[in-house]
């Protein structure tokens, strides 16, 4: 009873606050609409980022509220929101999104994700995702794979004009049990890391990034869902940050495709270890 009072309070609480946003970012998203050839005009997108930013913070704390969430989080000291960082997590839920948004809002950036195409379509949330130059991919092969690195390469060039965390779940989908078997995994804990998004990244922003966030997330007892959310049953969240150098040649220029699956691959086998640690 008292799981199904929670839930109700919070979707009538996200319900509004999200129409009321939503009611404010509607005249910038139509002048983003009207100025998109345009290059990135700085106070449009900075008011639309604003915007975001207070749905992201009422989230934070609505998550708080119905489940009196404790946190153990270790992040670096010296983060700063005028910088710019790629950022790489291990991905289990769909909570992870305001975990990591929770764990790093006013330290870092405004987190910008590399998300499914479909996702364009998600009522109110698909136009400010848009709005937020999120990249739409569709994630397949052959002709739509060079659409997809053409899309995310635009949407990265975009990203210079402001201080923007990019975000990339690297293993490019959740974990389960399942994909773990099926991908043979080497790792205990995770699924293999893929380097496309973040090669995209790495080319376009490799000389504005001042570092990648390496995150790593562990739900102790079990990996919650976004009705659990609502229904506040997500009692604790422990996260680890870790600041790690921007992956380079000797010559500053990024690495070649092989150099940073080499690097994930290293990164990955000790957040495994940490994994481990986080849930001991």
């Amino acid at each position: 009873m008292r799981a199904l009072l929670i839930g109700t309070t919070a979707v009538l609480l996200l319900t509004a606050y999200t129409l009321a946003l939503f009611t404010l970012l509607a005249p910038l998203i139509l002048l983003k609409l009207l100025t998109r050839p345009l290059p990135p005009i700085k106070p449009l997108d900075a008011a639309v980022v604003a915007l975001a930013d207070t749905w992201n913070r009422l989230n934070a704390a609505g998550l708080q509220w119905a489940s009196s969430t404790r946190w153990q989080v270790h992040r670096p000291p010296d983060l700063s929101q005028h910088a710019w960082y790629l950022v790489v997590c291990n991905h289990q839920s769909w909570v992870d999104i305001l975990v990591l948004q929770r764990c790093l809002q006013g330290r870092a950036p405004f987190l910008k994700f590399f998300i499914k195409r479909e996702l364009i379509w998600v009522p109110l949330v698909g136009l400010v995702w848009w709005a937020l130059d999120f990249p739409f991919l569709r994630r397949k092969g052959g002709a739509s794979g060079a659409q997809d690195l053409a899309t995310a390469r635009a949407a990265c060039a975009r990203f210079r004009a402001l201080p923007t965390s990019v975000m990339s779940f690297v293993e490019g989908t959740r974990f389960t049990p399942a994909k773990h078997e099926a991908q043979g995994s080497p790792y205990r804990h995770l699924l293999k890391p893929k380097a496309g998004g973040m090669m995209t990244a790495l080319d376009v922003l490799g000389d504005r990034l001042d570092a990648v966030l390496d995150v790593t997330i562990f739900y102790p007892g079990r990996v919650p869902s976004f009705v659990d959310v609502l229904c506040g049953r997500v009692p604790e969240v422990r996260v680890h940050i870790d600041r790690q150098p921007v992956p380079a040649t000797g010559d500053g220029q990024p690495l070649a495709v092989t150099g940073v699956q080499a690097w994930l691959a290293e990164l990955w086998q000790a957040k495994d270890a940490r994994f481990k640690q986080l849930g001991s």
